[in-house]
């Protein structure tokens, strides 16, 4: 009989109403592996291309070492304390129970943003082959589908999640060699384009056809791809041996994402030239349409289908979660800290679920904005998000002292260098979408954001007069 845990995260016994101890290893590795490769790479890894060229792959190589240091900096503080919902969980008790609620309802609002984009580009690649469905049909099905997964149980996510993420991976893999195939044959039967060769990676205008600056601005986009890796710390609280798996998903994990990333990249530039990427679809699925392997576009654009469906299905599963430790937190209805028999919070996946739906409602009447401004808000509260989770590590060092700190089984490389390192880089990215006029809205939107959450915070405080307790009670 498995073993489960209680709201608390402490180990619990087999009864309704509490987490349940169910995901392997495997499923963990394909979560946090699948969480990260999604619409970032299969869809909006175009504007990353346009922006910077061939140079796009150092911009992810850097982007990604950042990521791996915040999931580092989490899986610290999960492997020493395997929490559900850890981002929340991790501030409110070393931070300050206003750190806790910031940061919980800013995660939330994140992966809501992120389910949003997803299902906004789903209906371009059901159009692929459907073009009469109304991409709000298309989001509307997978919406309910998804939702449906995620009510079942979390062994029944996690297989689902293993499956999905393995296809895209297997996927991602095929299309490398199959890409390598095409550029060592010159197989072209498109008259308009050159021959497939590695060459395109420096004969148009070089490694920086857009100069730096171009390299510089393609790292908000990048940033928003890498979006996802941290869910490994949601999964800790639900994972069979969190000692022994967090460690190993966050070390495996990100290498691999940043080995598909450049390779995969490297190839569809070397497919076709990178200014012939124009976005209308999925760039995978662009390649082998324009060079002529026409059942390979059909097969990739199943892939990217399956991918968006495993992003949002991450994205449902971590905001139900999160939702429950707020509860618990006192931060959030009491019902949303619900556990079912199944040992899913079933109100937390329902409320984010009909949250989500708004994109069913704005894929219909401002699909510019589905995508574009949805991702520059994802992108932000993603920053808040790592930015508060490198600050709390800080603070969790500071709480434990250095002594229990040498002791750490799994300690962040580099310590408060590294994180300075975070915190400065993003300080950097922010600054970036500052200066463009596609995410500008989001640098404006973001303070606001956060500022509406310290006030719903004080008022919440005020009237349940909870705010010494609360404190107490994160000492």
């Amino acid at each position: 009989m498995s073993e489960q845990h209680d709201e608390t995260g402490r180990p619990g016994t087999d009864q309704p109403g509490t987490f349940r101890r169910e995901l392997k290893n495997r499923h963990i590795q394909m979560i946090a592996l699948g969480g990260a490769i999604g619409t970032g790479l299969f869809y909006g890894s175009a504007e990353s291309i346009s922006l910077a060229g061939p140079s796009i792959l150092l911009a992810y190589l850097v982007g990604g070492l950042i990521i791996f240091a915040v999931v580092r900096a989490l899986g610290e503080m999960s492997v020493d304390e395997p929490r559900t919902g850890a981002f929340s969980y991790y501030a409110y008790k070393h931070w300050s129970p206003r750190a806790g609620f910031v940061s919980g309802w800013n995660y939330w609002f994140n992966y809501v943003a992120v389910a949003m984009v997803e299902l906004a580009v789903v209906g371009k690649f059901v159009a692929y082959w459907l073009p009469s469905v109304p991409n709000a049909v298309s989001a509307a099905f997978f919406l309910v589908t998804i939702t449906a997964i995620n009510l079942v149980g979390v062994r029944a996510f996690g297989e689902f999640e293993f499956w999905f993420a393995l296809i895209k991976v297997v996927a991602v893999i095929g299309m490398i060699v199959l890409g390598v195939v095409v550029v060592v044959m010159s197989i072209n039967d498109n008259p308009a384009l050159p021959d497939p060769t590695f060459a395109h990676l420096v004969d148009d205008g070089g490694l920086f056809p857009n100069g730096v600056t171009g390299t510089v601005l393609a790292l908000v986009v990048v940033m928003f791809s890498f979006g996802g890796a941290e869910l490994v710390g949601i999964t800790a609280g639900e994972a069979a041996n969190p000692g022994r798996t967090i460690p190993r998903a966050i070390n495996q994990v990100i290498w691999r994402i940043l080995l598909f990333y450049v390779l995969a990249l490297a190839v569809i530039m070397a497919v076709v030239p990178w200014a012939t990427i124009d976005g209308t679809t999925s760039p995978f699925v662009q390649i082998f349409d324009s060079v002529g392997v026409a059942g390979a576009a059909h097969v990739l654009n199943l892939v990217v289908l399956t991918a968006v469906m495993s992003v949002y299905s991450s994205a449902l599963y971590s905001n139900g979660r999160m939702l429950h430790t707020l509860a618990h937190q006192g931060s959030a209805p009491a019902f949303l800290g619900r556990v079912g028999r199944n040992g899913v919070p079933v109100y937390g996946v329902l409320v984010s679920s009909a949250v989500t739906a708004v994109a069913v409602v704005v894929v219909s009447v401002w699909p510019d904005f589905a995508f574009r401004y949805l991702m520059a808000i994802a992108t932000i509260a993603g920053v808040v998000n790592w930015s508060m989770i490198v600050v709390t590590q800080r603070k969790f060092r500071r709480r434990i002292g250095p002594d229990a700190a040498r002791r750490l089984a799994f300690p962040l490389p580099g310590g408060r260098v590294t994180t300075w390192v975070v915190l400065v880089f993003l300080a950097g990215v922010v600054v970036l979408m500052a200066l463009s006029p596609d995410y500008r809205t989001a640098v404006v939107v973001g303070p606001l954001w956060i500022g509406l959450l310290l006030v719903a915070y004080e008022i919440k405080s005020r009237r349940s007069g909870q705010g010494v307790a609360l404190t107490d009670r994160a000492a």
